[in-house]
């Protein structure tokens, strides 16, 4: 679809107006928490499908968009719930179908699957149920599998809108000093390593509203299987939700609290990276022996249905690139 807005917005604090592409990026940016950190308050966006899955996108003056999936379209302006602006835009969208054959006009639907080639309960016998810490302590229950190459599950990650979190907490002040004002606002806090085949994670991914992140934040961890499953990589996985903050209970400190209710998490991270149009399967899989309850590293307690969420990504070459979507 093309998207073409014309009009202007003035800002009571601004002593310009400005049109669709909004305010210039500043330092007060820094403080600001917008719907796309990635443009200026004002700028004109999209969204394209779930409310809470769905990220956002630049359309500013004029987009050529190519929907990762079908969904209903939602246009707004980039701006705080407490912010006002006198102005308005005016949008013209024309719709195009792609046609036949057309390059890159092929984009996978996800798939419910009851069953997966090479998914099953010898599969399962060689995967821990949980993660542990450097001491052995067990802690987050592994409750997704992902089959695909590095290359593509991290595109479907970042394109998720996922952020990779950073390994120390040196990394992400410098990081984000060098990149808060120009694609994210704020990067993830670090996460801690875990552990699992003996090794820490090889990525973690959070997803998370910039400041809050501190305290709430989606976040997850994936490790390289010692294996392959028709050749295939498979990416193992832990998720969970931080919600708040508790006492550690191996040494008194503070740590993040997570939701005990991490089948939501797992759910947030099937709805978020399939909304992409890189998932070609989804399959839930409940193993022998399934984890149902348990406790968490730090003294947390969590609860499941046991069921482990199996996503098959789509070949590299075979759907659209994201670039028409990504800033």
């Amino acid at each position: 679809m093309l998207i073409i807005a014309t009009g202007t917005l003035r800002y009571f604090d601004v002593k310009e107006e400005n049109g669709p592409e909004g305010v210039p990026r500043g330092f007060k940016d820094l403080l600001r928490v917008l719907p796309f950190n990635g443009a200026g308050r004002g700028a004109l966006i999209g969204r394209i499908g779930d409310a809470d899955t769905a990220e956002p996108f630049l359309i500013g003056a004029q987009r050529d968009v190519l929907a990762p999936v079908a969904g209903q379209l939602a246009i707004g302006v980039n701006q705080a719930k407490t912010d006002s602006a006198d102005g308005s835009y005016s949008v013209h969208i024309d719709i195009y179908v792609a046609e036949s054959g057309t390059v890159g006009s092929v984009r996978v639907v996800a798939q419910n699957v009851n069953s997966l080639a090479g998914i099953d309960n010898a599969l399962f016998a060689k995967i821990p149920r949980r993660v542990a810490d450097k001491d052995g302590n067990p802690g987050d229950m592994v409750n997704f599998l992902i089959l695909g190459s590095e290359e593509e599950m991290q595109r479907v990650f970042t394109t998720a809108g996922w952020v990779k979190v950073d390994a120390d907490v040196k990394n992400t002040v410098l990081h984000g000093i060098i990149v808060s004002i120009s694609k994210e606002s704020y990067l993830t806090m670090p996460m801690s390593q875990l552990y699992l085949f003996g090794r820490a994670q090889d990525y973690g991914w959070a997803h998370a509203e910039p400041i809050s992140v501190v305290a709430s934040r989606n976040h997850l961890r994936v490790w390289k299987a010692p294996f392959t499953i028709n050749e295939e990589t498979v990416w193992i996985g832990a998720a969970t939700h931080d919600v708040g903050f508790e006492r550690d209970q191996r040494n008194n400190g503070i740590t993040h609290k997570i939701d005990p209710n991490i089948d939501a998490e797992r759910d947030y991270v099937e709805k978020t990276l399939s909304s992409t149009g890189f998932v070609a399967q989804v399959m839930h899989f409940l193993p022998d022996n399934a984890m149902k309850e348990a406790k968490t590293a730090t003294g947390g307690s969590f609860h499941s249905n046991g069921q482990v969420l199996i996503l098959k990504l789509a070949e590299t070459g075979k759907e659209l690139s994201t670039s028409s979507l990504s800033q």
